[in-house]
């Protein structure tokens, strides 16, 4: 009984700290209204609404790391509330779908979240 536990840790810890499902290579830059903030374990959860092309609305879910680590850099449970402006750069999904690895944010109020100005230019 035991091995088959430490066979399934074994197997399902590497998958889980991958994120190869991230193309880290690419950058999304996502504005728009913050829907939900879930300060969970083992990560943050960051969902956004983001006009598209054709001016409809996507919800988009954006992975953040884990939650003692953002505390320690200054991130509370409520740094994003429902309704908040923001501009997210994230790593997006590979296989296109509306789901991105956390890179940095700015605020409406200018100030700004992890590595958001290593990649805006400002």
């Amino acid at each position: 009984m035991a091995g088959c536990i430490i066979a399934g840790i074994a197997l399902t810890s590497p998958a889980h700290h991958a994120a190869t499902m991230f193309d880290r290579e690419q950058t999304v830059e996502l504005s728009g209204e913050i829907v939900e903030f879930q300060w969970t374990s083992p990560h943050v959860w960051i969902q956004i609404n983001v006009e598209n092309e054709s001016g409809e609305l996507v919800e988009w879910s954006v992975e953040g790391s884990v939650p003692n680590r953002l505390y320690r850099a200054g991130w509370r449970p409520t740094t994003f509330q429902p309704g908040d402006r923001v501009t997210i750069h994230a790593a997006p999904m590979r296989n296109g779908a509306p789901a991105a690895l956390f890179i940095g944010a700015k605020l409406s109020d200018g100030s700004t979240l992890g590595r958001f100005e290593e990649l805006s230019g400002d």
